[in-house]
C-alpha cells in the first residue's frame, strides 16, 4: 500500500499552524512548499518541525550554503549568506525546504541542528568549509572537503576560480609544495563559428 502525498496546501496550513509567528513566510512553487525563518527561531523551528504530528520530518535529506551577493545580477540587496534544508516525512509522505538568512554577511552565524538530526554534522561542516558558515553547538566543525591549511571558501562568488595557492610535487625535495597560483586570470569566452545564413539568420 502507497502512503498518499500530502497536498502543498495542506502541508503549507500544517506547518503555519504548528509555527505561528515563527515562520516568517511560507510559499508554494513548483508543487514544493518553502518555510522562510529568521536566525533567532531556527534551532526551535527545527524542532519542532521534527517533533510536531502533523509534521514529522524524521530525515534531514540536505543541508547547504547559499552565497547570495550575485543575485539577480547583482541587483539583490538582502543578507548575502543562507543555509538551505530539505526535509523528509517518511510517515507521512512529505517533504518541506527550510532556509535561513544569516544576519551578519562578515561572520555569518547559525545555530546548529545536529542535535535534532545527526546527519546534519557533515552538512553543517561542508557549509562551514565552502561559505565560512559558523553553526553554533557543533562539536567538530573543521574543514571537510578542502585541503589541510586551505585558505578561504572556494564556493563564495568572489573566490578566484583558480584560487589562490596551488600544490606540485618538488622532486629536488622529494615532498608536496605549496605556491602561489601560477595561472594567469583571464576572461574566457567561447567563440561560435557559423555557416552563413545559420538557421535562417
Amino acid at each position: 500500500m502507497t502512503l498518499q502525498a500530502i497536498h502543498p496546501e495542506t502541508l503549507k496550513a500544517t506547518v503555519l499552524s504548528v509555527l505561528g509567528e515563527k515562520a516568517k513566510s511560507v510559499e508554494i512553487a513548483l508543487g514544493e512548499v518553502t518555510l522562510d525563518v529568521t536566525p533567532a527561531h531556527y534551532l526551535e523551528v527545527m524542532t519542532l518541525l521534527r517533533q510536531a504530528p502533523g509534521c514529522a520530518f524524521e530525515q534531514l535529506v540536505d543541508l547547504c550554503g547559499l552565497d547570495f551577493s550575485t543575485y539577480a545580477d547583482g541587483t539583490y540587496e538582502g543578507p548575502r549568506f543562507a543555509v538551505v534544508s530539505h526535509l523528509l516525512s517518511v510517515s507521512l509522505n512529505q517533504r518541506l525546504r527550510v532556509r535561513v538568512f544569516c544576519t551578519d554577511d562578515v561572520m555569518p552565524l547559525l545555530d546548529s541542528v545536529h542535535q535534532v538530526w545527526n546527519s546534519a554534522l557533515w552538512y553543517e561542516r561542508e557549509a562551514f568549509d565552502l561559505y565560512g558558515i559558523v553553526f553554533d553547538g557543533h562539536p567538530d566543525l573543521r574543514r571537510i572537503l578542502t585541503d589541510y591549511g586551505f585558505i578561504g571558501h572556494p564556493f563564495r562568488k568572489d573566490f578566484p576560480i583558480s584560487g589562490h595557492v596551488e600544490m606540485r610535487y618538488d622532486p629536488d625535495l622529494k615532498r608536496v609544495v605549496y605556491q602561489p597560483v601560477s595561472i594567469e586570470p583571464r576572461e574566457i569566452t567561447p567563440r561560435i563559428i557559423r555557416e552563413a545564413h545559420y538557421g535562417g539568420l
